[in-house]
């Protein structure tokens, strides 16, 4: 199983971004999807997953400007990201679950300028 990120990249704070994860080399469909975040210098932290059923997690300083959603029959899964800060920026990774298994993206990177 291979997960694509993409949709990283500079932005003004105030602007937009929209991060896409794409999984190839599965069967199955996940049970849950997601974004985890790591700042220079700070610890890995998850921003939002979202469960096959539709069920959504959000890092409390996301909530309200961030939106995760994902297609099941494309295995991708999608982060809508509204009025970015500058301690938004990180490299975003997507990660993929099936049971026990969590299988990890590459990162891309967003920086947000102040």
């Amino acid at each position: 199983v291979q997960l694509q990120a993409s949709g990283g990249g500079l932005v003004q704070a105030g602007g937009s971004l929209r991060l896409s994860c794409a999984a190839s080399g599965s069967t199955f469909n996940f049970t849950v999807m997601g974004w985890y975040r790591q700042a220079p210098g700070k610890q890995r932290e998850l921003v939002a997953r979202i469960t096959a059923g539709g069920s959504t997690y959000y890092l409390d300083s996301v909530k309200g400007r961030f939106t995760v959603s994902r297609s099941n029959a494309k295995k991708t899964v999608y982060l809508q990201m509204n009025s970015l800060k500058p301690e938004d920026t990180a490299v975003y990774y997507c990660t993929a679950n099936r049971g026990m298994v969590e299988y990890r993206g590459q990162g891309t990177l967003v920086t947000v300028s102040s």
